[in-house]
């Protein structure tokens, strides 16, 4: 279930994780259960699941490793529901799960900033069991209105990727197949299977 509550993304900045992912969208707070059911006491337990984290990890070390082929100052790789604000009215706040921003997006940050503020070069969403699609769908949505060049959804049932760009039909690649980001990831090219291990 979604609930939408007006609120800010400064709101999201200390709230503990309690097994419900939240973003805000168009100045509304969108939670969505993401644990799992305590029988005894009906609570949302945390689930810290060891796919979504090695597929977190895998992801974010390829990225990393191919930003630092570039001289400095480059690009930096953003994960751990990394803070993500695309726009201020109406508000758009999300934790994104890895994203790459540009070094000069970095240097725009000033040094209150607890958040990447701007449009990152990709954001990578890694789908869960318990993710619900229609969260999925608005943010993949928001993130390409906002003008994020690539989007990956990361899906750990089948080992695929979908990627997405603004205007474009989606591309899906399967876990046999290689994956690049040409042209927003010059040179960048790994096995999809190397994403998820």
């Amino acid at each position: 279930m979604i609930a939408k509550l007006a609120v800010s993304g400064n709101d999201l900045i200390d709230q503990p994780y309690d097994g419900v992912d939240r973003y805000v969208l168009d100045g509304e707070l969108r939670e969505n259960p993401s644990g799992a059911l305590d029988s005894e006491t009906g609570e949302i337990m945390p689930v810290r699941n060891i796919e979504h984290s090695l597929a977190t990890t895998a992801t974010g070390s390829e990225l990393r490793s191919w930003t630092r082929t570039f001289p400095l100052p480059r690009s930096q790789v953003l994960t751990g529901d990394a803070g993500l604000r695309l726009a201020l009215d109406p508000e758009r706040t999300f934790g994104v799960d890895v994203m790459v921003v540009s070094a000069e997006l970095l240097a725009a940050q000033t040094g209150e900033s607890t958040i990447v503020e701007g449009v990152p070069t990709l954001c990578v969403e890694i789908l869960s069991p318990s993710e619900v699609m229609e969260n999925i769908d608005e943010k993949t949505d928001a993130y390409l209105a906002a003008g994020v060049p690539l989007v990956w959804l990361l899906d750990l049932h089948d080992k695929s990727v979908t990627a997405y760009s603004p205007g474009a039909e989606p591309i899906l690649f399967n876990r046999l197949m290689e994956i690049t980001g040409e042209p927003h990831l010059p040179g960048f090219r790994v096995p999809v299977a190397n994403l998820f291990e």
